[in-house]
């Protein structure tokens, strides 16, 4: 089953770079997996309401009814990594043609993207920068591809 990780950079850091091809080769092992970069204004946080609409809009023009879609929110539902494991198979058996993970902007997402998800995780009660939520995003599909597969990867 494919699947895409839409996110809204804004800074580009050599650490997150290697880390995105290092997990991005992990999981193709396990799935079409490919990240996409929508557009973002670059507006202060009394404009947080207007960006948040503008990234809503890039948005839907990339999703289609077809799409599963796995929200991280920091108002989701937390999960361990074995539960997690659970809703990418869920989300594989659902009839729907592409599993789309969303890690939002730096403002969170609209009310609109929160209906549209079939999930919404919550990666910590705490609140972390941009390119550390989509590495440990990143980092937790490739190990619940590892639960799924049975692959000593996942320690319990």
């Amino acid at each position: 089953m494919k699947s895409v990780l839409f996110d809204y950079k804004t800074t580009k850091e050599e650490w997150f770079e290697q880390a995105v091809l290092l997990y991005s080769k992990k999981i193709s092992h396990y799935a079409e997996f490919d990240i996409q970069s929508l557009k973002t204004m670059k507006h202060g946080r009394d404009e947080a309401t207007l960006k948040k609409e503008y990234e809503e809009s890039e948005l839907f023009k990339k999703l289609t009814p077809d799409d599963y879609v796995i929200l991280f929110d920091e108002n989701g539902k937390t999960f361990k990594s074995e539960e997690f494991a659970e809703q990418i198979s869920k989300a594989e058996n659902s009839g729907k043609k592409r599993i789309v993970y969303i890690v939002g902007g730096a403002y969170g997402v609209t009310d609109n993207i929160k209906q549209r998800a079939h999930v919404k995780i919550s990666l910590s009660s705490m609140v972390m920068n941009h390119l550390v939520a989509e590495t440990v995003v990143l980092e937790q599909i490739y190990r619940a591809y590892t639960i799924k597969n049975r692959i000593p990867y996942h320690n319990i």
